[in-house]
C-alpha cells in the first residue's frame, strides 16, 4: 500500500475517534459544572483546557463559553472537535479511491454539517450528540463496506491509539472532578458503558471499580487495555513477518510493554495519581504514532497529539 494512503486511513480513524471522544468529555464536563453550582468554573476550565493540551488565555477569564468554542466550535482551534472533522474530511479527499463511496459520502456530509454553521448552532447536549452519532455513522459504514486489508489495519490502529489516548483524558478529567458530584458516573455514561459496569460488578458503583473498568477490562472495548490489545493485533497483522523473538516494530513494543504494566501492577498503584498515570500513558501513545510514522509513513512527519509533552 502506497504510504500517502496508509496514513489518510491512519488519520482518518484518529480524526474521528478523536472528535467523538472530545464530545464525550465535553458532555462529562459541562454535567458536572451545571450539578455543582458551587464548583470553581474557571479552575475546572483551565483544568480541561491542559488535559486536551490547549493553551488557555492568561489575560482572559477562561468560563464555560470559551472552554466551548476552543474544544468544540473554533475551527482554527487544533483540537476543537470541528477541526479534526474538517481534518478527517481532508485526510478521506487524499485517499478518495481506496474508500467506498458510502464511507466518503458519511465524512463529507459530517463536514458540511460543520462548515456550514450548523453544528455551531446547535447547543449542549445536542451537539455531543450529533458528533457522537456522526462518528458512529462513519465507523459502522468503514466496518460494513470495507474489506479488511492494510488500509483497514490502517484505520483500526489509528482509531484504537486514539480511543486508548482519550478515554486517559476521561479518567484524568474524572480524577481531577473528585468530590464534585458523581464524576464517574458521567464519565462511564459519557463512555457508553454505565450499564456494562453495572453488570459486571453487580450494581456495586465504587470510584476504584470505575477506573479499574475503564482503564483494565478486556471486555469493554473503549478501556485503556483492549484499546491497545487491538492496536498490537493491527501491528501484527502488517507486519506478519513470524519472527521468533522480540519486536524489530518499536511502536508495537511501546503499546505491549505500557499495556502489560498496566495488566501486572496492582490496581492500587494505577490509582495513586491517576493524572499523572494518565500523562504517561498519553506519552506512550504520542511515541508510538512518531514509532509507526518512520516505520510506514515515508517522508511523512508526526501530527503530535497538542498537550503530550516529551
Amino acid at each position: 500500500m502506497l504510504s500517502r494512503i496508509a496514513e489518510s486511513m491512519f488519520w482518518i480513524g484518529r480524526y474521528v475517534e478523536r472528535a467523538e471522544d472530545t464530545a464525550r468529555i465535553l458532555e462529562v464536563q459541562t454535567t458536572l459544572l451545571l450539578e455543582d453550582a458551587s464548583g470553581d468554573e474557571e479552575s475546572t476550565c483551565r483544568n480541561l483546557l491542559s488535559i486536551m493540551g490547549v493553551g488557555a488565555p492568561e489575560d482572559q477569564v477562561v468560563d464555560t463559553a470559551l472552554m466551548l468554542e476552543l474544544l468544540a466550535y473554533d475551527a482554527t482551534s487544533p483540537a476543537s472537535v470541528a477541526a479534526v472533522l474538517g481534518a478527517a474530511r481532508e485526510s478521506a479527499r487524499r485517499a478518495r479511491e481506496t474508500l467506498s463511496a458510502a464511507m466518503w459520502e458519511a465524512l463529507n456530509t459530517t463536514w458540511r454539517g460543520v462548515s456550514s454553521g450548523q453544528f455551531r448552532q446547535r447547543r449542549g447536549a445536542t451537539a455531543y450528540h450529533w458528533v457522537c452519532d456522526r462518528a458512529a455513522l462513519v465507523n459502522g459504514t468503514a466496518d460494513a463496506t470495507m474489506t479488511r486489508d492494510e488500509g483497514w489495519q490502517f484505520l483500526v490502529l489509528g482509531r484504537t491509539i486514539e480511543r486508548a489516548d482519550m478515554t486517559s483524558r476521561l479518567v484524568a478529567t474524572a480524577a481531577l472532578a473528585a468530590g464534585q458530584g458523581a464524576p464517574w458516573t458521567s464519565t462511564l455514561r459519557a463512555c457508553g458503558g454505565y450499564e456494562a459496569f453495572l453488570r459486571t460488578y453487580r450494581g456495586l458503583e465504587s470510584e476504584r471499580g470505575a477506573a479499574e473498568f475503564l482503564l483494565l477490562d478486556r471486555l469493554f472495548p473503549r478501556s485503556v487495555v483492549f484499546s491497545l490489545n487491538r492496536a498490537e493485533q493491527c501491528l501484527a497483522n502488517l507486519e506478519s513477518t513470524g519472527q521468533r523473538a522480540g519486536f524489530q516494530n518499536e511502536a508495537q513494543r511501546l503499546l505491549g510493554r505500557t499495556r502489560a504494566e498496566l495488566e501486572y501492577r496492582s490496581l492500587s498503584d494505577v490509582v495513586a495519581d491517576l493524572p499523572a498515570e494518565m500523562e504517561r500513558l498519553q506519552r506512550t501513545c504520542a511515541l508510538a504514532t512518531e514509532a509507526i510514522t518512520r516505520r510506514y509513513f515515508a517522508g511523512a512527519e508526526a501530527r503530535d497529539w497538542t498537550g503530550v509533552r516529551i
